[in-house]
């Protein structure tokens, strides 16, 4: 790779960002913005996890899936759609999106900012220092004026089951970089990223089995997994809620993987991809030379100043903090981070009130998130059982798609599903809720509502246009006009 800048002898800088990848981008360029100088140190390719293993590939490879998916969805555009996908194309386009892991450009923006680049291992040697190994195991010391902002993202876990290491499972990394389909794959987990995998591979050609403990998308409204392990089943995906892996198998490293189950029964694939949770990339970045524990997620405060550290100086950014672990979600903290510290370095007073400049206030309101599963299921907010478990005295209000002519134009029969979390006390959405095709792109209008606290006696005033699929808008805030006058009441 051509290195854009290596400074040799700039060891003093006012900010040390520990982490290149999305957030770690964010909180250097706003740093610099309020006019500090930034060191920015990554150990792995510049652009991160979410750049070349995550985000960005998953949905380059989900997206000619979902594409075709929704062609066939339309009479007269099915007819159209024959054979399968060609594989090669879709990593291809996959590849291109990654840059074939080349850095060499987000590096030079790294360099446009104004921000230095130091590649190698940086791990925290007492407060405001970072010192960097380098690959040729060159070490220097890098000392900050201000701030040093923790933005080094989480890795998968795997769980520890008999044989495991002898099967050489995927994790994300494998599920979005390999160029190689799977004849029969498992994929174990039912959280966002289980279930994208088994989208995808289902429509790469691989026979799937994906193995569940519980429901799908536990963390969203219920009938959200129900209606994407539905969409799953119709594309062919055998989907088991309530199994799990008790042991694997995998005696000779070319052949098949053999999986007991915890009911006794096996299964055999030729891989198997575990999506089974994340822990936090802060075991070797030297944490307990600032009196915190190696391997442990970092407790923030609402500007993301790391908590139990003296002085105003560490930050926890993105992944680290365990906030909301979403890219979009990281790189709001980054901002605001930024923000903060410039604050800080200039003396001015921090504006750190809910919803304020300097605070992460949506990371507990208003976190969007999307899985683009066909159908796809987007929700921001809290759920009818979060929402109700916090004291909200609320309703909830439903409707099917079809009730929508725009939802029907867009794809014929189509099948969707949304739900608003009504406050009742302030006349306000605590959050919505939407499965079906198309729908992420419904999900910023309702990220406004709910983040903008906006009266439903005003929402009721933003029109959709006819027809599009944004009309369900219209039958739900009907619906929740009906609800508020006999209100079905929830509360904690």
């Amino acid at each position: 790779m051509n290195e854009p800048h290596a400074p040799q002898e700039s060891a003093v800088h006012d900010v040390i960002v520990l982490g290149a990848g999305p957030v770690g981008q964010n909180v250097a360029d706003h740093a610099r913005a309020a006019g500090l100088s930034v060191a920015v140190v990554e150990r792995e390719l510049v652009g991160g996890e979410c750049s070349y293993w995550a985000c960005v590939p998953s949905k380059a490879l989900l997206r000619p899936v979902i594409a075709v998916a929704d062609a066939r969805r339309v009479d007269g555009a099915r007819q159209a759609v024959t054979g399968r996908l060609d594989t090669e194309g879709v990593f291809a386009r996959r590849n291109r999106y990654v840059t074939d892991w080349d850095d060499t450009g987000q590096a030079l923006w790294v360099k446009s900012i104004g921000a230095d680049l130091f590649r190698g291992h940086g791990r925290l040697d007492g407060p405001r220092r970072v010192a960097v190994t380098r690959d040729d195991g060159a070490h220097q010391l890098l000392t900050a004026r201000h701030a040093v902002a923790i933005a080094t993202g989480s890795r998968p876990v795997l769980p520890d089951i008999p044989g495991i290491a002898q099967a050489r499972p995927w994790t994300n990394r494998h599920g979005t970089d390999s160029s190689t389909v799977p004849a029969r794959l498992v994929v174990v987990g039912g959280g966002g990223v289980g279930v994208e995998m088994a989208t995808l591979w289902q429509g790469l050609g691989s026979r799937v089995t994906l193995l569940a403990r519980r429901r799908l998308l536990p963390r969203m409204e219920s009938f959200a997994g129900e209606l994407v392990a539905q969409g799953l089943r119709e594309a062919g995906v055998d989907v088991r809620i309530g199994a799990q892996v008790a042991a694997l198998r995998r005696p000779d490293p070319a052949g098949p993987v053999a999986l007991t189950l915890d009911d006794g029964s096996e299964l055999e694939a030729d891989e198997v991809l575990f999506a089974t949770g994340r822990a936090p990339a802060t075991d070797d970045i030297g944490l307990d030379t600032v009196g915190l524990t190696p391997g442990s997620w970092l407790d923030v405060d609402t500007t993301c100043l790391v908590k139990g550290v003296d002085g105003d100086w560490l930050y926890a950014l993105g992944d680290v903090n365990h906030r909301a672990l979403l890219t979009h979600q990281g790189k709001y903290q980054g901002r605001t981070a930024g923000d903060a510290i410039g604050a800080r370095a200039a003396g001015r007073p921090l504006d750190d009130v809910p919803w304020g400049d300097h605070a992460t206030t949506a990371d507990q309101h208003a976190v969007p998130q999307v899985f683009f599963t066909d159908p796809e299921a987007a929700a921001v907010g809290l759920t009818a059982e979060q929402a109700a478990g916090t004291g909200h005295r609320i309703t909830t209000v439903d409707l099917d798609f079809n009730a929508a002519q725009g939802a029907n134009l867009y794809a014929d029969g189509y099948q969707g599903h949304a739900r608003l979390v009504v406050d009742l006390d302030r006349d306000v959405l605590l959050g919505v809720t939407f499965v079906g095709p198309g729908v992420s792109e419904l999900l910023h209008s309702a990220t406004v509502a709910v983040a903008g606290e906006v009266p439903l006696k005003r929402l009721r005033h933003a029109i959709a246009c006819f027809p599009t699929v944004s009309e369900i808008w219209l039958f739900l805030l009907a619906a929740c006009q009906r609800a508020r006058e006999t209100p079905r009441t929830t509360s904690a």
